[in-house]
């Protein structure tokens, strides 16, 4: 098993920037972008040697799938429940704990918990619709699964609806087989805005939560970049410096990573990391005062201080407003860092319609030298499609697996006439020599 600590030894100067391989796993729904929404955690997971997906197909139904890592043969499986795919809010996310055990969640946009679990380890036939806790089950949004390393999970989401929501957090035990409630409302919009987040478990199990405030169902209403962590599993949380959050976290009392005004085209849930001593790393994109055109930016804190580096590559403009889910020229990012010649190694991975809606990449091999190259992973096109990978396979071994298919999302909440596309998991080796 190659760990990352071990390839953080790797020299960037031998870093790949074409697909390594393609697996063609099935045909899916491409009318809109549920199956490729970037807030899906997890499109793709591993457990030992096994990898698991889900989508919807063409029908709606939800189905999940494994294979060997190893292996392009997919063993399928649909199952009997079914969502509400013209709402590309309602994706699926998948896990799997550490008996083995795959947690599936599907179909959520101010609704009903929808959860079901595997009759057994490994297995791909799903138990009838279960509860969690019975608490704030009734308005769910954004089910969001993490892994900890004690093979125990987080079910994060949010109760209530855009512009008016808290965070809510819930804890899965493997060895009682039962979730608690660990907050109600850890980042509280006291009924008047929302925090749309992104968060990421590092090695040492820190839990780094990242957010941006929403003041109404306007996504032009987004604004700031704000900060905790929790170093006990998401029970008690801190700012940067260590200071120990009083909870609920409200607009007064975050720490701002950086301030950014509402009417910055600024996105929501992206994506942040960490790297190998627990410093995080944030990915998103906004306009800059004084131009016209969004950028990706990284937002990171290695130091003293937070840093903002933009990437500056882009040159078309285009205005975020509105509500729903948007058609956008540019997918939202995620980011991947890890140690290189003594330097933080970073990738940006992207889709953007000025390089022909294709798997993009944004590459430093020296964040803090702000020099970045942009290459492409495929020939094809991906129509809207934002990505999504395996977390615990990039941890574990350095291998970035990405879901791919081509989507087609039409303006708030819009239909596309797209047919049925092929989904495919792309694998790219960024550490291998």
């Amino acid at each position: 098993m190659i760990k990352i600590s071990t390839c953080f030894l790797l020299l960037f100067a031998n870093l790949l920037t074409k697909a390594q391989s393609v697996s063609n796993v099935d045909f899916g729904w491409a009318g809109n972008s549920i199956n490729t929404i970037v807030f899906r955690k997890n499109s793709l997971t591993s457990f030992k040697d096994t990898q698991f997906i889900a989508y919807y197909n063409a029908e709606a139904f939800v189905v999940i799938g494994k294979r060997a890592l190893n292996s392009n043969k997919w063993q399928l499986k649909q199952t009997p429940y079914k969502g509400k795919i013209r709402d590309a809010h309602n994706s699926i996310s998948i896990a799997v704990d550490g008996t083995g055990y795959l947690h599936v969640a599907w179909d959520h946009h101010g609704s009903r918990l929808r959860y079901a679990k595997s009759v057994a380890a490994g297995s791909l036939v799903l138990t009838e619709e279960l509860p969690m806790t019975g608490n704030l089950s009734k308005a769910v949004t954004y089910p969001e699964f993490y892994n900890l390393p004690d093979g125990n999970l987080l079910f994060f989401y949010r109760d209530g609806s855009s512009g008016s929501g808290n965070l809510v957090i819930n804890r899965y035990d493997v060895h009682t087989k039962a979730w608690t409630q660990h907050h109600q409302n850890l980042i509280d919009g006291e009924k008047v805005r929302n925090a749309y987040w992104q968060a990421c478990v590092d090695a040492k199990g820190t839990i780094h939560l990242s957010w941006v405030w929403r003041e109404s169902p306007d996504v032009a209403s987004n604004h700031d970049m704000a900060y905790a962590r929790s170093d006990d599993g998401g029970v008690s949380w801190k700012n940067s410096t260590g200071e120990s959050y009083a909870l609920p976290i409200t607009a007064a009392t975050a720490e701002y990573a950086c301030k950014i005004p509402q009417g910055s085209e600024l996105i929501n849930q992206t994506s942040m990391t960490a790297d190998e001593k627990g410093h995080p790393f944030i990915a998103t994109y906004w306009r800059d005062s004084g131009t016209n055109i969004p950028q990706y930016h990284v937002i990171y804190k290695t130091g003293k201080t937070w840093q903002v580096q933009s990437l500056n590559f882009r040159t078309t403009s285009f205005s975020l407003s509105g509500a729903g889910t948007k058609r956008i020229p540019v997918s939202r990012p995620q980011i991947l860092v890890w140690g290189a010649k003594g330097k933080t190694a970073s990738a940006v991975i992207f889709r953007d319609a000025e390089r022909g809606n294709k798997v993009s990449v944004a590459l430093s091999k020296n964040i803090t030298s702000k020099a970045w190259k942009v290459v492409d992973l495929t020939t094809h096109e991906v129509g809207s499609w934002e990505p999504t990978y395996d977390l615990v396979l990039w941890k574990r071994k350095g291998i970035v697996d990405l879901f791919v298919q081509k989507t087609e999302q039409s303006d708030a909440e819009g239909m596309s006439a797209l047919p049925p596309q092929m989904i495919s998991v792309l694998r790219w080796l960024p550490l291998r020599k």
